[in-house]
């Protein structure tokens, strides 16, 4: 769904992970509404982003759904649950694009590939470069390099983890408590 045409989005536009940044992920998957769990601040930080002249996309891994854990029906739930949730917040998430696959299955759009960041650059036809892209895990931090986007790491989900493995490798990313205070700074720009 390409954006608006006469509105440059390519400088605000914002590209989120769910698990780990929207909500609190799980080893075991989420499989379900009823297992996902938004993190304190999240959907509220979508609705400063929105009501800031942002558009905030969400691009995400969900192995799950090719592991047979929930169907497409389940996600599409889960989905709504977290867009009702940003809606009561003032906020929109504009799309949503997943990836199902496994990780050995040899996919292009799995991060840390980086197919799902460029599908979203094609759908509103922008460049991705300088583009933030928050994330949790070093998959997102490698697949917004690779488009040459802006990592950012939030320190929910796996970001504490994520940020132990950066600064061993001696890689420094900007980084956050969580998707708030990510917000706040994007928003003050």
């Amino acid at each position: 769904m390409p954006y608006p045409s006469g509105i440059d989005v390519s400088n605000r536009l914002v590209i989120l992970d769910r698990d780990g940044v929207m909500n609190h992920d799980s080893v075991e998957y989420i499989k379900s509404a009823d297992e996902w769990v938004a993190i304190d601040g999240s959907a509220e930080a979508v609705g400063r982003l929105t009501r800031a002249g942002f558009t905030v996309v969400v691009a995400t891994n969900q192995s799950g759904l090719g592991r047979g854990l929930f169907d497409a029906d389940a996600l599409m739930v889960i989905h709504e649950k977290m867009l009702k949730l940003v809606g009561l917040h003032g906020g929109s998430i504009d799309q949503i694009v997943f990836c199902p696959h496994l990780p050995d299955d040899g996919c292009n759009c799995r991060k840390p590939r980086s197919g799902m960041l460029r599908q979203l650059a094609k759908d509103y036809d922008v460049a991705l470069g300088g583009v933030p892209v928050i994330g949790d895990s070093l998959r997102d931090i490698d697949a917004a390099i690779e488009v040459k986007g802006r990592p950012i790491l939030v320190l929910t989900g796996n970001g504490m983890v994520t940020a132990a493995e950066l600064n061993a490798a001696g890689r420094h990313v900007e980084s956050f408590a969580n998707l708030a205070d990510a917000a706040t700074v994007l928003i003050a720009e």
